[in-house]
């Protein structure tokens, strides 16, 4: 007699798979909740204590963990050995194991669960059984996920039995689907001992398929979307997508972009984004002035490119924005008339997120993928060390020029380095970013401006700086532009060179005393 020890929390299907393998002449061995439903739809199926022969005990914590279930499961068919051994101990053996585990996802993911109730849901027995089978596959087929009921049973009705190849394939399955729900609990555990991620000595994350993308960066490239189980609050997960086509791979990056720069600005505010990084940042009195004064520092970037605002987009902002390409339109919410609005343009992608401006709530970490690895570390959410900011020239800055000294360092901390950012009133005039010399990075940001807004357009502005200047030649190109006030980290061995030419020139300049590489 073929067997199949069925055991699972999401029953969703499973009583039409168990019919399907009767039918095919298997008998059933069940457990708890899983037998009840079982028998309340008129399917025949064994307890397990009645192959055990021992009772569940501890409020149901003690029932699959004996050698009449692992012995059935992990015995190889093909091994006389094996076989004699649970013949004479007169343990059944077991063909396909179905089991799914105790929500510990959806425990946890539920308000006010607290810890005691997070560890009730922490499945033992359960895990247990599926790497039995999983480490058995040539002899057993496990069963972790629904969405293969069809397909096992298919090939149970067409030759009798499991394929080789399917029984690797759901091997496979069944150690990620562990892996990913150990995971998911020494995720939590650390959160709750208080733990910092970078304590321990290896690093185990889960992330869920959530989106399939037509292509990565390139359409030569395969992709697909993962996120965490546990996004924090203000973070870019979850949104939702009121309008257009799908977002694609650089959609995703380029939204993480804006919104991480958008999480800086406290006024209303627009944030554009062209390859993820900044074309043009506002702020202003409301969202239609900041959008129009973000899309004016560089009309022709934006092109295509992502608008993130702070704010609610009301109709009258969403004409104007409906004179621009805009591939993707990110905000906490839009008025029934502005979404209307927005919707006129069929192919734009108009996304609403009510974290897009909020700040994260909680410790949170970054990665980046190398060769051969994973680098690790906290976000970069410090603008300003209160404690080290100070005026390093004869000259102070006025306060208007503050205010867009801050603003401008909140923009440069968001471009690539070697990364400048001229700024004017609240607005970014020129951008220069990703170069291999500072000085090189200020000239675009300087060209920039010229060519957009006209030829001594820096007069007047401020300038920020994410990292110190090694060299004087970022002051002299800066007294040229016009620009009257600067801020910038320092640290560099040659600051007094930067100082004393600052001081000839009647440039103010901050140290902030930290540094915003983004690379």
């Amino acid at each position: 007699m073929k067997r199949a020890l069925i055991s699972v929390s999401d029953k969703a299907g499973v009583v039409e798979f168990a019919r399907n393998l009767i039918s095919a002449g298997f008998e059933i061995i069940s457990t708890g909740g899983t037998l009840k439903a079982l028998a309340d739809e008129g399917i025949s199926a064994m307890a397990v204590d009645s192959v055990t022969g021992f009772a569940e005990c501890l409020d149901g914590r003690v029932k699959t963990l004996h050698p009449g279930v692992h012995g059935g499961i992990l015995a190889v068919r093909d091994n006389e050995n094996h076989m004699k051994h649970i013949r004479d101990l007169g343990i059944p053996p077991i063909d396909i194991v179905v089991v799914n585990l105790y929500p510990f996802k959806k425990t946890i993911l539920k308000e006010n669960t607290t810890l005691d109730e997070a560890i009730e849901n922490i499945d033992i027995g359960g895990p247990a059984m599926v790497r039995s089978a999983a480490k058995n596959y040539k002899s057993v087929a496990i069963v972790t996920d629904s969405a293969d009921y069809n397909k096992i049973s298919e090939e149970i009705k067409v030759s009798g039995a499991v394929s080789a190849e399917t029984k690797m394939y759901l091997s496979a399955k069944a150690f990620a689907h562990t892996g990913a729900y150990d995971a998911l609990i020494a995720d939590y555990l650390r959160e709750a001992a208080n733990m910092d991620i970078l304590e321990g000595n290896t690093l185990t994350l889960t992330y869920e398929r959530d989106l399939d993308l037509r292509y990565g960066e390139n359409p030569h490239q395969n992709a697909a979307f993962y996120r965490e189980v546990k996004p924090p609050k203000g973070s870019l997960i979850p949104f939702e997508q009121l309008h257009g086509k799908q977002v694609s791979f650089n959609n995703i990056n380029d939204l993480t972009g804006a919104v991480a720069l958008l999480k800086e600005l406290d006024n209303p505010a627009c944030v554009c984004v062209k390859h993820s990084v900044p074309c043009g940042v506002a702020e202003a009195g409301n969202l239609h002035e900041a959008f129009i004064k973000a899309c004016e520092s560089d009309p022709v970037s934006i092109f295509g490119g992502i608008a993130a605002l702070n704010g609610i987009v009301d109709l009258k902002c969403a004409e104007e924005m409906n004179k621009v390409f805009l591939e993707i339109v990110i905000a906490p919410d839009y008025t029934a008339e502005g979404l209307e609005e927005l919707k006129k343009k069929k192919n734009l992608r108009i996304i609403k997120n009510p974290d897009a401006a909020k700040k994260l709530d909680e410790k949170y970490f970054d990665l980046k993928k190398v060769l051969g690895g994973v680098l690790i570390q906290e976000i970069d959410d410090t603008l300003i060390n209160p404690d080290e900011l100070k005026c390093v020239t004869l000259k102070q800055p006025a306060k208007e020029e503050m205010e867009d000294l801050i603003f401008a360092f909140k923009v440069v901390k968001h471009t690539k380095s070697n990364g400048i950012t001229v700024c004017k009133n609240k607005q970014t005039i020129g951008i220069g970013g990703g170069q291999v010399r500072r000085s090189w990075a200020l000239e675009q940001a300087i060209d920039h401006g010229n060519e957009i807004f006209g030829e001594g357009i820096c007069k007047g502005a401020v300038m920020a700086s994410d990292a110190f200047f090694p060299y004087s030649d970022s002051v002299e190109l800066a007294h040229k532009a016009g620009i009257t006030a600067i801020i910038q980290p320092g640290g560099s061995v040659k600051d007094e060179d930067s100082i004393e030419l600052c001081n000839k020139y009647g440039i103010s300049m901050l140290f902030t005393g930290i540094r915003h590489f983004r690379h």
